[in-house]
């Protein structure tokens, strides 16, 4: 299975890192996995003009880096979502291109299975709750399958990832695919 893990953090070897690495060391003996740190890329904000609808190639009139996003995403036949959560939502980088998916173009793409990969600082409960409820009504409209997610709290400093569990679970979430 070809897997692209989309992945939200401007901040290098940080907590998300370490838990996509995991994945990635779970998954890529019996998968090819390739990660897009989603910061490495000049991608603008979707303008909503629909320009897009209009085309037959569904070329964005835009001219940045989503062109290449566009291109990995039509290899892929899993994404998964990782992202810090810095005030209770996705990280603004990783909103950008997934708001750029309102182009025609995502119903070419082949990706029938996705998962999340969430690390935040605080201990809320409810912290993960408006991510949750966004992409599950991502799964039913694009009728994917949710095969897991790993979701930290109280991860605030870089490397508190390591304490506990976490990115075991995140190992053994690749590892089962």
């Amino acid at each position: 299975m070809n897997i692209l893990v989309l992945s939200g953090s401007p901040r290098k070897g940080g907590n998300t890192d370490l838990l996509v690495d995991a994945f990635v060391k779970g998954a890529s003996p019996k998968h090819h996995v390739e990660v897009v740190s989603v910061h490495d890329y000049k991608i603008n904000p979707c303008m909503g003009c629909n320009g897009c609808f209009r085309r037959e190639d569904h070329a964005c009139c835009q001219k940045d880096d989503m062109q290449i996003v566009y291109e990995k995403m039509a290899k892929a036949e899993m994404l998964v979502i990782a992202s810090p959560v810095y005030f209770y939502g996705l990280s603004a980088q990783l909103k950008t291109v997934i708001d750029r998916f309102h182009n025609p173009i995502r119903d070419t793409f082949h990706i029938h299975k996705t998962a999340l990969l969430l690390v935040g600082a605080a201990s809320l409960l409810e912290l993960f709750d408006s991510i949750i409820m966004q992409y599950g009504l991502c799964l039913k409209f694009f009728k994917m399958e949710d095969v897991g997610r790993v979701l930290v709290r109280g991860a605030k400093d870089k490397g508190d990832v390591k304490n506990g569990d976490s990115l075991q679970k995140a190992f053994e979430l690749g590892q089962s695919l």
